[in-house]
């Protein structure tokens, strides 16, 4: 086996790391709305923008909504939320179902 040294052609060579600081922070707040109670997450999508947390989607029930927020809120590192979440009951009202 022969060594060869690294060349970067006069550029340094950048770092990727596997998991972006933004995919954590998504993937504790969806972990913390799966597990909290009274909360139905299935419908639910979770972006962050650095520590700003948007919470996507629809509910079952209204009262899910500020539980979501809530939720969402107690994670580490998450400095505001942007909840455009919708309950489906309301939902299903506006229809007329």
């Amino acid at each position: 086996m022969v060594y060869k040294h690294q060349h970067f052609h006069e550029t340094t060579p950048e770092v990727e790391t596997e998991f972006p600081p933004a995919a954590v922070l998504e993937g504790a707040v969806s972990d913390a709305l799966a597990s909290a109670g009274g909360i139905d997450a299935t419908d639910v999508t979770v972006t962050a923008t650095g520590s700003v947390i948007t919470l996507a989607g629809s509910v079952l029930q209204t009262a899910e909504i500020t539980r979501a927020e809530e939720v969402t809120r107690s994670v580490p590192g998450v400095t505001e939320v942007r909840n455009s979440l919708d309950a489906k009951t309301n939902i299903n009202e506006a229809r007329g179902i």
